[in-house]
């Protein structure tokens, strides 16, 4: 559910940049006559406001990466994503009002609306692809499937037979393994055995006997 809204966020934000464009494409064709100081008012007061709200909202998963590899939640980089979106609209929006008030450069304000749509739609890109990867149940990256076999078969003749990894949240992973063994040992003892570095919030293991005596654990 986290995920499916982050996603819709996201399509909402890309239609907002089109939304830009398109207003900032009449523009270029059909000028319209603006009010510089109540226009560059509202667009200062909005930034202020936009400025708070990041302050409270801060960098979801700052510290810890990005796309696809970061411990953020999606709803929350989606707020700030909308947030970031406002704010950005709001100081293009004052630097073109300024420029066409003061040097008379008007056709400014319609190039930025151009230039946030951009921005905006860079940044949804970013986040659709992060939550579709869990929407999609998209299996793990081969380092960190690699990295599982390494911690699992470094132990003795423990092989690994049947290996999944599958995202179930931002940069957090669900894993199923099936180990084989001489002298097969509780399956708790196995999952001790990951790394506690690789994001994997559920795990579960299945371990046989070689060669024909087989108990799951």
């Amino acid at each position: 559910v986290n995920s499916l809204a982050a996603f819709a966020s996201a399509m909402l934000l890309v239609i907002f940049a089109l939304a830009m464009v398109w207003e900032s494409t009449k523009r270029f064709i059909s000028p319209v006559r603006i009010e510089f100081d109540l226009a560059i008012l509202v667009a200062v007061l909005g930034l202020v406001v936009n400025g708070v709200c990041l302050v409270i909202l801060k960098e979801p998963g700052r510290g810890h990466g990005h796309d696809g590899g970061a411990h953020k939640d999606h709803n929350l980089w989606a707020a700030y994503l909308h947030v970031m979106a406002d704010a950005l609209t709001s100081l293009l929006a004052i630097f073109a009002l300024l420029a066409g008030k003061y040097l008379g450069q008007g056709w400014l304000d319609p190039f930025m609306g151009v230039v946030g749509a951009a921005l905006v739609t860079c940044w949804s890109i970013g986040l659709i692809r992060s939550s579709s990867h869990v929407l999609l149940d998209m299996q793990a990256p081969e380092a960190l499937r690699q990295a599982i076999r390494e911690s699992i078969e470094g132990t003795g003749d423990e092989r690994i037979t049947d290996l999944h990894v599958w995202a179930v949240g931002p940069g957090i992973f669900a894993v199923e393994i099936t180990v084989v063994s001489s002298a097969p040992r509780p399956s708790g003892y196995y999952r001790e055995l990951l790394p506690r570095n690789l994001g994997l919030v559920h795990g579960t293991v299945e371990v046989h006997r070689c060669p024909s005596q087989t108990s799951a654990m």
